[in-house]
């Protein structure tokens, strides 16, 4: 393949990964939106979408795998395909976690949430700022925003902490609560985990960057 050709394919690819990303920053959104208005109709077609996520996830690693086998690329473009690879599962984990806080308002039903939602949109709003910011370090091979991306996680797990501390002082105020307090609870922690994504993704810009693998953030496990 002339690689005027083979680089064309690579940026189709990286297209359809960004196209993934919008995906799934939308599902993180709809999900949020859907369980703050208790919109149960809302929160099925989250889940439902979830399978279109899942289609161009699998639709992206059939064709880095395709190329990768017939033109057996070296060096950095070999890593270029690789971190492909391994962004889109990324994303589609991301859209996993999306997915279940729209099955947790389900669960939840037409009962109201335990407490106002103020901290838990907070998270998402700063969950899909990463995301957003993860994505753009890799379109640019920006190493310095990635690092960014991953200092920017200590903020998601401050206040992962905060909900969790607060969930807990209801429950054992009040054990009434535990069920209410848990669906919060696992919502937030889908949201927390989502950050934790965003930050695999920047760790793997200085991988195609440097051909070094990288744990920059260390402090979230």
């Amino acid at each position: 393949m002339p690689r005027a050709d083979f680089d064309r394919h690579l940026r189709s690819l990286q297209d359809d990964l960004l196209v993934l990303g919008s995906m799934v920053e939308k599902a993180i959104a709809k999900s949020l939106d859907a369980l703050k208005r208790r919109d149960l109709e809302a929160s099925r077609l989250v889940v439902q979408e979830d399978d279109a996520i899942d289609q161009q996830r699998f639709q992206l690693e059939e064709s880095c795998i395709e190329l990768i086998a017939t033109q057996q690329p070296m060096a950095r473009d070999l890593r270029t395909l690789i971190t492909i690879l391994h962004v889109a599962v990324e994303l589609e984990r991301m859209g996993d976690y999306a997915e279940g806080i729209g099955r947790i308002s389900l669960m939840m039903g037409d009962e109201p949430p335990l407490k106002p939602l103020i901290d838990i949109p907070r998270m998402a709003e700063k969950a899909t700022d990463l995301l957003r910011r993860s994505l753009d370090a890799l379109i640019n091979r920006d190493t310095i925003a990635a690092i960014g991306v991953c200092k920017g996680d200590d903020e998601v797990d401050a206040l992962y902490d905060q909900v969790y501390r607060e969930l807990l002082t209801y429950m054992i105020q009040d054990p009434k609560t535990i069920q209410r307090a848990t669906y919060l609870l696992w919502v937030s922690h889908d949201l927390e985990r989502i950050a934790d994504r965003a930050t695999n993704i920047a760790e793997r810009v200085i991988y195609l960057v440097t051909g070094k693998m990288t744990e920059i953030n260390v402090s979230r496990y």
